[in-house]
């Protein structure tokens, strides 16, 4: 006793935490929920449509699948990241700045399917034969890659090139972010490598393998990143903390 005062101190068996560690943990599990949930869109594009669509697969009928998987992938992270808000601001926009905001994100995917499209084609893909399946590729690629960095990052460049730069991130998202985007990339360069060999099996057909790799890369860096970010937690340090 001190003063009249008793000190009450915490036992060897206690553990004070810090805020901010409890605030990354919360973050890390709403991070782990949001992609479970994009995990499960991508299993329910492949299973879903076979209810209601004759002969369907991922194989036989692919260009159907790589329009239903970029529709469903798309609308989950639209409304998990509206309902989610990890960047929220606090500033109200106004109605104008709202539809600005949508008619520019529409034109950064607009364009990203153009860009993956000429970039396919430089890279060996067919130039006027099967045009159609290497557009849909490129929808597919920019769905798993262009439209998470829309909903997080909003269509502002200089977010896009400080995340993707060295130590540009200010949040667990944002690291999960480029694990996922990298990847898908990864996964789709893993996908062509199968297509000039003489195997002559059905999913070595321009563009099956590659969509398949990516989205398995997709599906990778889904699963990979929270456990990455929560195994590496009290390492990481951000700009804004």
């Amino acid at each position: 006793m001190v003063g009249g005062s008793i000190l009450s101190l915490p036992s060897a068996g206690w553990r004070v935490r810090h805020p901010r560690n409890t605030m990354k943990e919360t973050d890390i599990k709403r991070l782990l929920y949001v992609h479970l949930l994009c995990i499960f869109s991508v299993i329910l594009s492949i299973f879903i449509p076979s209810f209601f669509l004759e002969n369907f697969s991922v194989l036989e009928t692919h260009l159907t699948w790589l329009c239903i998987c970029s529709a469903f992938v798309t609308a989950i992270n639209l409304v998990l990241y509206l309902t989610v808000k990890p960047n929220a601001s606090s500033k109200r926009s106004s109605l104008t700045h709202k539809v600005s905001r949508f008619l520019k994100c529409c034109f950064y995917i607009l364009m990203s399917c153009f860009s993956f499209h000429v970039i396919f084609v430089l890279y060996g893909a067919p130039l006027i034969e099967l045009v159609l399946e290497t557009f849909l590729f490129a929808v597919l690629l920019s769905t798993f890659t262009t439209v998470p960095c829309l909903c997080l990052l909003g269509p502002n460049i200089k977010a896009w090139l400080r995340v993707f730069s060295r130590n540009g991130v200010t949040s667990i998202w944002e690291n999960s972010l480029q694990i996922t985007t990298i990847s898908s990339f990864v996964g789709t360069w893993l996908g062509a490598l199968p297509i000039p060999l003489d195997w002559e099996r059905p999913w070595q057909v321009w563009p099956i393998s590659c969509t398949l790799g990516a989205t398995f890369g997709y599906v990778a860096g889904l699963v990979i990143s929270p456990l990455w970010i929560y195994w590496n937690r009290k390492r990481l340090t951000y700009k804004n903390n």
